[in-house]
């Protein structure tokens, strides 16, 4: 489905300066331990070599056994019942989805999650489509992922276009885009990880641009937009800092649906 011409288009500039902003503010941390659910790379010198992958930000750990949080099929099926909100995450959403649920709660909308640390986009595709056979979809689908995929970026493309197939045109789909530059590692993979969240977020908006209904939350941009708000709001480059960046980041989402 096209877009009308009066969508909002973000820019390539605008998109490329966000990821310039953040990698600078980054680039002279000091090397920590990394946390649990984030995206990974091997440490070691020699080893550090071998791991920083095809696009410079290393290679994506074993996530299979990392946390998550998925709703029971009561929920799911109250949720799809009501016409709630499904969502499909990363840590990210095992880290605010709870708050989010408050959040949504308050406003009478109830959701229903399949948060997972550590995976890409592809299998929480998939976990889209199982539900979407086996339950139904409401009206609105929240995608909070995309932070993995810095070890392959374009892999995305393919499964925005694949979400898009499986939601159909009547639902909206919500897609929070990424900003990450993990404070862990040393420059390098820092403007890697920066690099690769623009070269994600570029692919989500030239989505948006043939879709109607698909719609950005626009994280990377709000954090870009106020020097200390990367500092804030991310306590590792990546995650939402708690409660501030994670108000602000569920904030964004709640205001994108409720505007519809």
């Amino acid at each position: 489905m096209r877009k009308r011409l009066g969508s909002f288009r973000p820019s390539r500039r605008l998109l490329f300066a966000a990821g310039t902003a953040a990698a600078a503010s980054t680039v002279a941390a000091t090397a920590a331990e990394a946390v649990s659910g984030s995206p990974q790379a091997t440490g070691g010198a020699a080893a550090n070599l071998v791991s920083l992958g095809a696009y410079g930000s290393g290679v994506l750990g074993s996530w299979e056994r990392q946390a998550r949080a998925i709703s029971n099929e009561a929920q799911i099926r109250r949720t799809r019942e009501t016409d709630g909100v499904f969502m499909f995450g990363d840590s990210i959403g095992v880290q605010d989805g709870p708050a989010l649920a408050k959040q949504l709660a308050q406003l009478g909308i109830s959701i229903a999650v399949h948060n997972w640390a550590g995976r890409p986009v592809t299998p929480a595709v998939d976990a889209l489509d199982t539900w979407a056979q086996e339950y139904g979809l409401p009206h609105r689908i929240l995608m909070s992922v995309g932070s993995n995929d810095i070890f392959t970026p374009p892999a995305v493309e393919a499964q925005v276009e694949r979400t898009m197939r499986i939601v159909g045109e009547e639902r909206i789909v919500y897609w929070v885009n990424v900003q990450a530059a993990r404070t862990a590692h040393g420059p390098d993979v820092k403007v890697a990880d920066q690099r690769n969240s623009a070269w994600i977020n570029l692919q989500l908006a030239e989505a948006q641009r043939r879709y109607d209904n698909l719609r950005i939350v626009h994280w990377a941009e709000h954090l870009a937009s106020s020097p200390n708000r990367l500092a804030r709001l991310l306590r590792d480059g990546l995650h939402p800092s708690v409660p501030l960046g994670q108000n602000a980041r569920n904030g964004l989402i709640i205001q994108a649906i409720k505007a519809g």
